[in-house]
């Protein structure tokens, strides 16, 4: 068991003898097994233990065991206790999400003062099954069917090679002692569930699962890495990141004939989930204007490229052409309607000008120091600044002010006021209307 635990971790590149390691140890099989094997192979290790205090005396056993251990191998223990079910009911979340938040956030904290090189974690290849089956089960792409990762930023999983039934077999032989967890044997959660009637069924079809799984696992891992490989070289081509905004071109789009999969690996680590990811497949090439949004992100599908901007932040400044009917700018959205007649809006959303007087295209940007136009019913040139101070505006609709321009003039501060110069008079045959709404 050992050798392989070397090798593993030699295969990998996990860590080094001269690395400080901290171990996340619960005091069960798992991660008791774990801590011997580190300190069997003359690795420098500490121990971070998380209470949770939701079994009781349960807990507090778990939390002495592991005290008790350390201290007999003369390992620093940290420990420390979580008020797990305030958490997660402040938080609304799940008991097991909140345990997960609150000792992650721990193990990152002890990392970070104690200059720890690695956080090690006991799972093991029966956790990384259960993982792909639970991934199933919620209709995961590629990258789920590879498991648990070997190593994810400062978090190493040095017994992934291993079964429970070695690790148990190893334990036994070692004569070492741990926790049971008696909440392991009930179906109450989700892995629990697949661990007790999914893996056996599984099992019962094919006795050799695990070392099926192994392989199985690495075709997988290595379809992966060549799928990003050739994902990677796809960006190059037709993916543009700036600050604040990321452009793809929709060219790159025609290379694959399953275009909701290629938009979705691109849109997903903005928050963009696959239905949508579906939609914006059907309306690439049909629907100029459209926009998807995210809690954080929005994707304007422009003519030659889909565009994805920070909702509030980085508005940047967008151009608006004569044909347009829709255009968007932050959290705001422009719809532009050409009509005729001298009519005059009802309310300081839109604005109704002389088309005849305008140039495109139009721009529209957030407002800077040193803008200037001429307000509705002055002959005279006002500064923005000083016009908003005389509306009394706070700081926060100052950062949202935008204003739109036309050959290098502001015709509109949206949703304030349009310049005099363009406004609509009895001599307009022609007028344009642009209508201002917020998310």
């Amino acid at each position: 068991m050992l050798d392989l635990f070397l090798n593993h971790i030699d295969k990998f590149k996990l860590c080094q003898k001269s690395d400080q390691i901290l171990l996340a140890v619960s005091g069960g099989l798992d991660s008791t097994t774990m801590l011997y094997l580190f300190r069997e192979a003359g690795y420098k290790v500490a121990v971070a233990h998380c209470n949770f205090q939701l079994r009781g005396r349960e807990s507090d056993g778990d939390e002495a065991f592991v005290t008790t251990v350390c201290k007999e191998l003369r390992v620093a223990c940290y420990t420390k206790r979580f008020d797990t079910e305030a958490y997660a009911w402040e938080k609304t979340l799940s008991t097991q999400l909140a345990a997960r938040e609150l000792r992650y956030s721990w193990f990152k904290e002890l990392l970070i003062k104690h200059q720890y090189a690695w956080l090690a974690t006991a799972h093991h290849f029966d956790d990384s099954m259960e993982t792909i089956v639970l991934n199933l089960s919620r209709g995961t792409g590629i990258d789920g069917m590879a498991g648990i990762p070997v190593k994810n930023e400062q978090i190493i999983r040095p017994l992934l090679f291993a079964s429970r039934q070695q690790i148990e077999k190893y334990a036994v032989m070692k004569g070492l002692v741990w926790r049971e967890d008696i909440t392991n044997m009930t179906d109450n959660y989700q892995r629990n569930f697949i661990r007790h009637h999914i893996i056996p069924r599984l099992k019962d079809l094919n006795p050799s699962l695990e070392t099926t799984w192994h392989s199985g696992i690495e075709k997988v891992k290595g379809e992966i890495a060549l799928l990003h490989d050739i994902y990677e070289r796809w960006k190059t081509d037709f993916v543009k990141v700036e600050k604040g905004r990321v452009t793809i071109d929709k060219a790159g789009f025609a290379l694959y004939k399953d275009n909701p999969a290629m938009v979705w690996r691109c849109c997903r680590e903005f928050g963009f989930n696959f239905e949508q990811a579906k939609d914006i497949s059907r309306a690439l090439h049909t629907q100029a204007g459209k926009k998807f949004i995210t809690h954080g992100f929005t994707l304007v599908i422009d003519r030659q490229n889909l565009i994805i901007t920070d909702r509030l932040q980085n508005w940047g400044e967008t151009m608006i052409e004569k044909s347009q009917t829709t255009s968007y700018l932050g959290p705001w959205t422009l719809d532009i309607t050409n009509m005729a007649g001298p009519e005059i809006p009802l309310n300081e959303t839109t604005a109704l000008l002389d088309s005849r007087l305008l140039t495109f295209p139009l721009k529209w940007r957030k407002w800077k120091s040193g803008d200037s136009f001429c307000p509705l019913g002055m002959s005279r040139k006002k500064k923005l600044s000083n016009f908003f101070i005389d509306l009394k505006l706070s700081m926060a609709d100052k950062e949202r002010a935008a204003v739109i321009e036309s050959d290098g003039m502001i015709i509109w501060v949206a949703g304030y006021r349009i310049d005099d110069r363009f406004k609509v008079t009895a001599q307009t045959t022609t007028r344009i209307s642009l209508t201002l709404t917020s998310e």
